[in-house]
């Protein structure tokens, strides 16, 4: 079940974090080990476990780009069984210095699997930038699956067939066993007749790739990070909290049944395919006037 997983999405303010954060507390919660990397020059996903992202000494920075030993980084976390790498605000200058770096894309694939770092946890979660650069280039590179969460709007879908272009890139030059772990929607209110139809028109692409689980909007779930809590420590009553145990028990049950899958056959069907059906607006109704 040892597993890196990819938290990403270029877009931004589509619960990436939300969703990366509470998904490992909750896989935590459920006894599994986890560690979490946040590779985001924002580092709200360090915050969110409740650490003072000022205050870091040694960050993920320092592992891409000083060579720091990646367990010299990692911190335990008020949220069961679940160790961070922080991030820092030095990854902003990031994206520029791995520019002209050797081994650009592979410096966190070469930082996890030193000291077999992968086999320490049952899963390993990278939370990601909201932009497609070298940060986001280095977690894909490294990573077994992605993981995406998605707003349902408009948008959202044009920036969901950028994101698979990218993916298939990355598989191309540098890690052709990388597949889709699936689709979560995210911050979902299900009164809204474009929701039903961004919803429709993605489970036609991805079909069994969507999870059924969804997030829907909640008040408790926007709190909780600004108590540097996750929503399992903040309201584990709230409806967030039922959205995202229920979350993390379906990501189980489907590792725990799934089998090998190869990046060719992993349900999805081709960029050129997905990028005409996610374009096309014409079944997009719109929406009544309140």
């Amino acid at each position: 079940m040892r597993k890196i997983i990819v938290v990403a999405n270029q877009k931004g303010g589509v619960a990436k974090t939300t969703t990366s954060v509470n998904l490992a507390a909750f896989l935590g919660s459920l006894g599994k080990t986890v560690l979490f990397i946040d590779l985001d020059p924002q580092a709200n996903a360090t915050s969110a476990f409740g650490i003072n992202k000022e205050s870091v000494e040694k960050s993920i920075y320092d592992v891409i780009l000083e060579n720091e030993s990646l367990e010299s980084t990692v911190i335990p976390t008020e949220s069961q069984n679940v160790f961070l790498c922080p991030g820092h605000l030095s990854l902003v200058g990031a994206e520029l210095e791995l520019v002209h770096a050797v081994r650009r894309e592979t410096r966190l694939k070469e930082s996890l699997f030193k000291n077999d770092h992968k086999s320490r946890y049952d899963f390993v979660i990278i939370d990601t930038p909201p932009s497609l650069g070298l940060l986001t280039v280095n977690a894909l590179t490294a990573a077994d699956s992605v993981l995406i969460p998605m707003q349902c709007e408009y948008f959202a879908l044009e920036g969901l067939a950028q994101l698979y272009k990218t993916i298939q890139l990355i598989r191309q030059k540098a890690n052709p066993a990388l597949t889709i772990e699936g689709l979560v929607f995210s911050m979902v209110d299900p009164r809204a007749n474009l929701t039903v139809q961004v919803m429709n028109e993605v489970k036609s692409i991805l079909k069994e790739k969507v999870y059924e689980t969804v997030i829907p909007r909640n008040i408790r779930l926007a709190e909780a990070p600004s108590f540097g809590k996750t929503i399992l420590t903040y309201d584990p009553s709230s409806k967030g909290a039922e959205a995202y145990e229920k979350l993390a028990k379906e990501f189980l049950a489907r590792n725990n049944n799934s089998s090998p899958v190869s990046p060719s056959k992993d349900g999805v069907q081709p960029v050129e395919t997905m990028d005409s059906g996610l374009r096309r607006n014409d079944g997009m109704k719109e929406e009544t006037p309140v």
